[in-house]
């Protein structure tokens, strides 16, 4: 995903809401988001800056004098998250987090907003919506992929078939998904296994149908390039069938993954036909 170039942009909390055990869907507005460029793509995402306990920031926020006056212990630190809804008419972007009580960043600091506190972004970014002229689409991922599973869902033409395979805890994180498509959908319960490997099985298992497919495969990075290499290698999705990408790795916070994403990415493409 390419992010586009823009400034740091300020809103605020409108509201949050809790409409599954482990998400927190996070509802913005104000002035700044006014022509705010979302809207071609369904993965579109921001990423949030989320500033370090204790620490004045100067305002507006200024992310190249802070990272020239402040020491880098001081520097807040950003997540991506994909834009879930955005209402361009009311000015509200909607935005969901998982959230695991007090484990990792972006959990806790959102479950702590209030209506009315600032919030700080840059992007948005984005590559992928659900091609007009496929036959069928293919979504997979886990929770980190279901708001832009969701948001894609939403923009599918009038009864295009799509078969969509989301990974979950178990069965309390399900939500409602709409879309004027004709959709099979599976919801997969982790339960105690890995992350990805009911969705490895099922996507494996999947007799795909007659047609061009137009795939969306996005999470936890091992899975991903299993995936990638049965679409690709085994079952001849060419490239530009096909978006997917690790939003993130097990064992390694989001600095660690964003630092060695590209050495992975290279291994990956290694294994992919040399010719789409």
């Amino acid at each position: 995903m390419t992010e586009r170039p823009r400034n740091v942009t300020s809103a605020r909390v409108l509201r949050t809401e809790r409409p599954t055990p482990h998400l927190i869907r996070l509802v913005l507005g104000g002035e700044e988001l006014a022509g705010l460029p979302v809207g071609e793509f369904t993965d579109h995402y921001v990423k949030l800056v989320i500033p370090q306990p204790g620490v004045t920031y100067p305002q507006p926020l200024d992310l190249a004098a802070i990272r020239r006056d402040l020491p880098q212990q001081q520097w807040p630190r950003q997540r991506a998250y994909t834009v879930r809804r955005w209402d361009a008419l009311a000015g509200e972007m909607t935005i969901d987090v998982v959230h695991h009580g007090d484990v990792g960043l972006a959990g806790p600091w959102v479950a702590a907003l209030r209506p009315g506190d600032p919030v700080h972004f840059l992007g948005p970014g984005g590559a992928y919506a659900p091609s007009p002229n496929a036959d069928w689409h293919l979504l997979v991922g886990d929770e980190s992929a279901l708001p832009a599973i969701g948001a894609a869902l939403e923009r599918l033409p009038l009864g295009a078939p799509a078969k969509v395979f989301v990974e979950i805890a178990d069965a309390a994180d399900e939500q409602e998904l709409l879309s004027p498509g004709t959709v099979e959908l599976s919801w997969l319960h982790r339960g105690d296994r890995p992350v990805g490997e009911a969705l490895v099985a099922a996507v494996r298992e999947l007799e795909f149908p007659p047609g061009q497919v137009h795939a969306f495969v996005h999470g936890e990075a091992t899975f991903v390039r299993e995936l990638r290499r049965l679409l690709r290698v085994e079952r001849g999705v060419t490239a530009d069938q096909l978006s997917i990408s690790g939003y993130w790795r097990r064992g390694m916070d989001d600095e660690g993954w964003r630092s060695t994403k590209a050495d992975w990415n290279r291994q990956v493409e290694a294994e992919e036909p040399a010719v789409a």
